[in-house]
């Protein structure tokens, strides 16, 4: 949709209100808009029993190692890799303005592995990466956000592109237009409270 602009969190804050999201190409920040968006429906994300399994061997935190979990996801091994330090220190910021969050999947050893980060404005949430080094470590914390946001009516969860990934894990697409309908009114509703430890009861119609 457009090159240039800079990463301020006004900026950042503005653009996904507007259903834009930043990415790097070729070394230049450019805005994007897909049509159609793909979203994760709250109510499909399509769990296993070796997910489920695999959730009761790791630990869950939230907003407990943010720059961690950027820093993984921003690896240099990673293939396809954008997400450079100047990506990193403008989430952060975002982060510590109570905007960005993370979840973070603990093993036994206290070991971070795995984990996803994204951007909260009201009940919506904008999924911008997530990590692994041990099985299943990111689809149980993506589990855990989808269970923060499913009880509240109206909550969307947004993954930009479907990938053969994320439609494994029951993401769809929408048109552009409904996804911004669906945008506007999520921002604008109150959001999850991400100082809670466990996801929230279901709200009644708030």
């Amino acid at each position: 949709m457009a090159i240039g602009a800079d990463l301020q969190p006004g900026t950042l804050l503005a653009a996904y209100r507007s259903g834009l999201f930043p990415m790097k190409v070729q070394g230049h920040l450019a805005w994007f808009s897909p049509d159609p968006r793909a979203v994760l429906p709250l109510d499909g994300l399509r769990v296993t029993r070796s997910l489920r399994q695999s959730a009761r061997r790791y630990r869950i935190t939230v907003d407990r190692a943010f720059d961690a979990i950027t820093e993984a996801c921003g690896s240099p091994d990673r293939p396809h890799g954008w997400i450079d330090d100047e990506f990193r220190s403008a989430y952060g910021r975002l982060h510590q303005l109570g905007w960005a969050h993370s979840i973070e999947c603990w093993d036994q050893a206290e070991q971070l592995v795995g984990g996803l980060y994204g951007v909260s404005i009201g009940r919506f949430f904008a999924g911008e990466s997530m990590f692994h080094t041990a099985r299943d470590a990111s689809k149980v914390a993506l589990l855990h956000l989808v269970e923060r946001l499913a009880p509240l009516n109206g909550a969307l969860l947004d993954v930009q592109w479907t990938t053969e990934h994320l439609a494994s894990l029951g993401a769809t697409e929408i048109p552009a237009a409904q996804y911004r309908s669906r945008l506007s009114a999520a921002c604008e509703r109150p959001g999850p409270d991400w100082s809670r430890s466990s996801p929230p009861a279901p709200d009644q119609g708030q």
